[in-house]
């Protein structure tokens, strides 16, 4: 996304399939990985993303965002870096430090170079080449977090001229990050501004992934003005899916200078076939698309209607969002997640983490503990971790008292229920069976100071 993207002009489809030759992805040992066009994380747990666009890079001072956008139900941020080339350029430093924000708020970092938007159209745009340098250069803070980072190489590297090199320099691109030791899973943005009307993107996928020795390739298509029609959004993305090819959709509104996208389509679509979204953008946006922010001044308290209906609409981040099992430790992932009770509205900034507490259940139960991963003025955030015990167990109930008058507003991977000061949480459909001594997690937002009542957990 740029302050104002250029028209794409006309957006016809044609008959043509794309064929797509790739063999077998081979399995990343440390972190994301691509198989069949899934994208499953480091515990081989399949990770759909549901998440928004974070414009760090012109609002560094904004760190509360990331534990802001996780309270909202968030499992994915993607985050705006800048190469040096037309902003300032994000150290080395900077970028550990957004690496271990998304790490504490328990949110995978898609990191994206913004200095490439609208290359060969845009003047002031630059290469995929100076963005791999800009990569290579911060390399030594990426390595060691291939279970967290996903490296996005350059934000739609491409406008509406020189398009044609996108394959070449995007191939050249992911060679050169192999060769210098980055084993993460790359994403790569469509040209045309990242919607790709030309089809660039959609007919060489195949020889893209094929040039990545991993195999550890993803797709990202940015959908604006040119998708706003149903069959144009489920046609596209449905070639990928046929190819066996991993897509995601890297940005999108509900409204563009260039034509109105149809956000319900694209939201229904990905989450009936298990497709990532991550929505533009949080805040602080610009040159005419001021209407694309999901929050007013980074409030997530003042929640636009594009953030209302994005986060808790239908097919919205809240009811679909499940937290990366490198986080949770969950078992594999269903296709949908359990819808919160209420949305939230905290301002919220991470805290120092609070010691669990818990009570001992009996052999071949389950134990149950609860920290707060952070506190605002009025509420904050509580993780609950439920573990088997010596067997296996079929489900698992947590009960927990609290003792001056704090409630739950939200909750997610549980079913979350009160009774004055009691409250309740059963598991869901999708993480009650645990093995002898695995675990699992659920959240919740509450009301009132932050407190760690004392645990129990009960077996089924």
């Amino acid at each position: 996304m740029k302050k104002m993207l250029s028209a794409a002009g006309v957006a016809l489809l044609t008959a043509l399939t794309a064929v797509f030759a790739f063999g077998q992805p081979a399995q990343a040992a440390t972190g994301f990985s691509v198989s069949n066009g899934r994208l499953y994380d480091a515990n081989g747990t399949e990770f759909v993303m549901r998440g928004v666009n974070h414009a760090h890079t012109w609002y560094p001072q904004q760190t509360s965002s990331f534990a802001n956008i996780k309270a909202l139900g968030a499992n994915t941020v993607r985050v705006v870096l800048a190469s040096g080339d037309r902003w300032t350029t994000n150290s080395a430093a900077d970028v550990a430090n957004v690496i271990s924000l998304c790490k504490a708020n328990r949110l995978i970092c898609v990191l994206e170079v913004h200095d490439t938007t609208g290359y060969g159209e845009d003047g002031a745009a630059t290469t995929l080449a100076k963005a791999t340098d800009y990569w290579l250069s911060i390399a030594d803070v990426l390595k060691g977090q291939e279970k967290y980072v996903i490296v996005n190489i350059g934000n739609e590297p491409f406008g509406n001229q020189g398009y044609s090199a996108w394959t070449t320099d995007t191939s050249n691109a992911i060679k050169r990050l192999r060769a210098g030791g980055l084993t993460h899973t790359i994403m790569v943005d469509a040209p045309n501004w990242g919607q790709d009307w030309s089809f660039t993107m959609r007919d060489n996928a195949g020889t893209v992934f094929n040039a990545d020795p991993q195999r550890n390739t993803v797709f990202s298509i940015h959908m604006y003005g040119v998708f706003d029609t149903a069959a144009e959004i489920s046609d596209y993305l449905g070639r990928f899916r046929t190819a066996g090819l991993p897509i995601v959709v890297g940005e999108f509104g509900f409204n563009h200078s260039d034509g109105n996208p149809d956000e319900d389509a694209i939201m229904s679509y990905a989450q009936t076939n298990r497709i990532g979204y991550l929505g533009w953008s949080w805040s602080g946006n610009g040159g005419g698309v001021e209407y694309l922010d999901m929050t007013t001044g980074f409030n997530p308290a003042q929640l636009t209607s594009w953030g209302q209906r994005i986060f808790n609409g239908a097919n919205g981040i809240a009811a679909t969002s499940r937290e990366a099992s490198v986080y949770s430790g969950s078992s594999p992932s269903p296709t949908t997640s359990p819808t919160p009770t209420t949305s939230p509205s905290p301002t919220t900034s991470p805290t120092p983490t609070t010691p669990p507490t818990s009570t001992p259940p009996p052999a071949g139960g389950c134990t149950a503990t609860l920290t707060v991963v952070n506190s605002w003025q009025g509420g904050f955030q509580g993780d609950v971790k439920v573990t088997a015990g010596s067997a296996a167990i079929t489900g698992w109930t947590a009960k927990w008292t609290f003792a001056n008058g704090q409630t739950v507003s939200q909750a997610w991977n549980a079913t979350v229920s009160g009774s004055g000061s009691a409250w309740t949480a059963r598991n869901v459909d999708y993480n009650g069976r645990l093995g002898a001594g695995a675990s699992t997690t659920f959240g919740f937002i509450g009301n009132g100071s932050a407190a760690t009542p004392a645990v129990t957990c009960t077996a089924s």
